[in-house]
């Protein structure tokens, strides 16, 4: 194979890798937009609640949504840190971690 093939080939694969990182990492935000946007959900039906057992329901379900975003988050941290970003900043920002809710207290409205 000629030193030009071999140079093409190898920055065809190198273009396709980057390619498949980048698509990767897009999946991992999209996963993480979809975790918020549940737990935003379930947050919005916790503050519509009056009654306590269904508040109680709501808080619990709220919590495994919590940590499902949680843990979209970290895999998005990670597939982040395999393509060299080491800087999580704009994460805290754009995809800001849902808060905790007291299961005894309302969130305050506004």
């Amino acid at each position: 194979m000629s030193r030009s093939r071999l140079y093409e080939s190898n920055r065809r694969i190198d273009t396709e890798v980057a390619q498949e990182k980048a698509a990767a990492l897009g999946r991992a935000g999209e996963r993480l937009e979809q975790a918020l946007a549940a737990a935003a959900a379930v947050g919005r039906e916790l503050e519509a609640a009056t009654d306590d057992v269904e508040r109680t329901r709501l808080l619990a379900d709220y919590e495994r949504a919590r940590d499902r975003a949680g843990e979209a988050r970290v895999a998005l941290l990670i597939q982040r840190e395999a393509v060299g970003l080491r800087h999580h900043r704009i994460v805290d920002q754009l995809f800001p971690e849902p808060p905790r809710r007291g299961a005894g207290r309302r969130p305050a409205r506004t």
